[in-house]
């Protein structure tokens, strides 16, 4: 909320917020989201599934919101979104994009998406300068490899991206969901 509020060009744009189920972190997200549209400003909401975009207030999958192209694991390109277009004008607009499970999306993806971003906006900066909260848990699926096996999915996970290092890394780590259920989890676990 201070990069959003304060404006600052001079510093790092991209967050992570690593956080294992149970933790809170789609809670955390909509709290991000509900809190930068109630100051008029434009938040877009997406995942790397379906299922996962679901969770999100306004969510969408990344593919679907961003135009990203079906690509080969080792290809990178650009979104499918054209400067004059009116998803261009949004993105223009845009103050924080959100992105959830983005440890299931291929490193690629997300490059394309920052290389579509400094051209629409016309800002060399990690994704034009907009502000970038990604989360997930590696405890969980990684990007799947056609025909790779454990070694291709953490050479194409976002760890391995030329980005990765410059993400302000942020953790959740008290799961809440057993900690609201531990009185149910106790007595389950006394009859059995």
């Amino acid at each position: 909320m201070a990069r959003l509020e304060g404006g600052r060009k001079d510093c790092n744009n991209g967050f992570f917020l690593d956080a294992p189920g149970g933790t809170g972190k789609s809670f955390v997200l909509n709290i991000i989201l509900d809190r930068v549209r109630s100051t008029g400003k434009i938040a877009l909401a997406v995942a790397s599934s379906g299922i996962a975009a679901t969770v999100l207030h306004g969510g969408r999958t990344a593919h679907n919101m961003f135009k990203i192209p079906l690509m080969e694991y080792n290809e990178v390109r650009s979104c499918g979104i054209k400067k004059n277009s009116e998803m261009a004008r949004l993105l223009r607009m845009t103050s924080v994009i959100v992105w959830n499970e983005a440890v299931m999306a291929n490193r690629n993806t997300i490059a394309a998406l920052d290389i579509t971003l400094r051209d629409i906006l016309e800002v060399n900066r990690f994704m034009g300068g907009i502000v970038f909260v990604c989360a997930g848990d590696f405890r969980q699926i990684l990007p799947v490899i056609r025909g790779g096996g454990k070694n291709d999915e953490l050479e194409y996970c976002i760890k391995s991206s030329y980005f990765w290092d410059d993400l302000i890394k942020l953790e959740l780590t008290e799961n809440v969901r057993l900690k609201a259920n531990d009185h149910e989890n106790r007595k389950f676990a006394k009859k059995n």
